[in-house]
């Protein structure tokens, strides 16, 4: 079957259908790239490197780095047609090299099961903060009742395991229903609504924020404060942000019509993606400004500061309903990116329907899960080589196994494939062709090697 599909690529065609339209695409990449990474991290990064200064490398990196990468998956994704396992054995052989490649999409997938078990514990929490901000729990709290709240959440193991359990359900439900009754309906509904929901933040952020100031702040350069370890933190986030080697988007890929633009449709998912990180920081920062809190406050700026300064603020309990409905949406779209590789390739390779397949990966991301939820409870003491065990996988995937497959997919894309297959995917053998080649062959391995050694501690 391999070596039939590799000598006739062009009547390869998707065991899973197809997304019915370039939007659907759009939104479903943009989903999945939109995440707890734009509305939570991208903003106290900035905050800790300069604002501005960091603002302008990160979108320098996500253009020159980011984009390419994530279309050289997109095409390996589309020239496969396969989950991300047997895209990249296919592609390996097919191309005169190596069916090894295929360990490329274990990693992949491999990351995309480890970082859904405890995403899916801090989307949990943002479930849960649904709940608290419905009912009132922020007004007129102090910094000191805001912040136990949050600790007397997060080591109750009970509380979190439910929210853990619900998040990781909702998901699965969706990826069990398919590719155009899941993935499609659910990326049709969740990415507008969350940019609507963003909009509606960014009213209220300024009607009763320091907007000025947060604008100032966001796109003032002050690079005295932009030190190498901010630069790489820029390139680093730049990377992930996109989703990138994480299977998710060679799996959607895999979906995308033959006569869609993956240029174009890469352009449209980057604008998209970095415009609502940039909206989640003219969001975040002038609620922290007006209320005189510290915008480098790190990961505590969502789960603490912000529920202190909408609990003040005229209207807060509403706002911040809708700001943790936001984060869940970006979380649940991220989670269904996670999780469909793997599902994919239960399918093909073991002949499992959707649902058996959707409830089998799902159950074992849950079972590991468990390991992030008491990282913050029962077992926190627990610590070896990098921390927690939750620290530890969050320090493996993102620091190790990420870099690696993104070099692994540029080096594929530019130096395996032939010029005729990736110029054939991207419909072009022009400038825009060589510029992307080059820039896949050269500039983003070696930036994303920096970050890998600046995250290993060898920078």
């Amino acid at each position: 079957m391999l070596s039939q599909e590799a000598s006739n690529p062009g009547r390869r065609i998707s065991l899973h259908g197809n997304w019915s339209s370039r939007t659907t695409f759009i939104l479903a990449v943009t989903g999945s790239a939109v995440g707890l990474g734009n509305i939570w991290k991208f903003p106290y990064i900035a905050g800790q490197n300069g604002g501005g200064a960091f603002v302008l490398v990160y979108l320098f990196c996500v253009f020159l780095i980011g984009m390419p990468v994530m279309m050289s998956e997109i095409l390996i994704g589309r020239r496969g047609r396969r989950n991300p396992v047997a895209t990249m054995e296919l592609l390996g052989e097919e191309e005169g090299s190596s069916r090894r490649w295929k360990w490329v999409g274990v990693l992949g997938v491999i990351a995309g099961i480890l970082i859904l078990s405890y995403y899916s514990v801090i989307a949990g929490w943002t479930l849960a903060y649904v709940e608290k901000s419905v009912t009132g729990q922020f007004v007129g709290a102090s910094a000191e009742e805001i912040g136990r709240l949050f600790s007397d959440f997060t080591g109750n193991w009970v509380s979190v395991s439910i929210a853990h359990t619900l998040f990781m359900a909702l998901t699965v439900v969706v990826i069990a229903r398919g590719v155009e009754r899941g993935l499609e309906q659910a990326v049709r509904f969740m990415v507008p609504a969350l940019l609507v929901l963003m909009l509606a933040l960014l009213g209220y952020a300024i009607s009763f924020g320091s907007f000025s100031e947060g604008v100032s702040f966001m796109f003032t350069p002050d690079f005295g404060a932009l030190t190498w370890d901010g630069v790489l933190a820029a390139m680093g986030q730049a990377f992930f942000t996109l989703s990138i080697s994480m299977g998710a988007i060679m799996a959607y890929g895999a979906y995308l019509p033959e006569e869609t633009s993956i240029t174009g449709a890469s352009i449209a998912v980057v604008i998209a993606d970095t415009g609502i990180a940039i909206l989640a920081g003219l969001v975040i920062f002038p609620l922290v400004f007006a209320n005189g809190l510290d915008p480098a406050d790190g990961p505590g700026l969502v789960f603490v500061t912000l529920p202190l300064a909408f609990g003040q603020m005229a209207g807060g309990t509403f706002f911040a309903t809708i700001f943790f409905v936001l984060l869940t949406f970006a979380a649940w779209t991220s989670a269904l990116g996670l999780l469909e590789p793997a599902v994919a390739w239960l399918v093909e390779r073991h002949y499992r329907s959707r649902l058996q397949a959707s409830i089998m990966v799902g159950g074992l991301i849950w079972l590991l899960g468990f390991g992030s939820v008491l990282s913050f409870s029962t077992l926190a003491d627990f610590r070896f080589w990098r921390g927690t065990i939750f620290d530890n996988v969050d320090y493996l995937t993102s620091n190790i196994m990420l870099p690696l497959g993104g070099i692994c997919i540029a080096v594929f894309a530019g130096w395996v494939m032939c010029r005729n297959s990736t110029s054939e995917e991207l419909g072009s053998s022009g400038t825009g062709y060589k510029f992307w080649r080059f820039l896949v062959r050269y500039l983003a391995p070696v930036a994303i090697m920096f970050v890998f050694f600046q995250a290993i501690g060898l920078l």
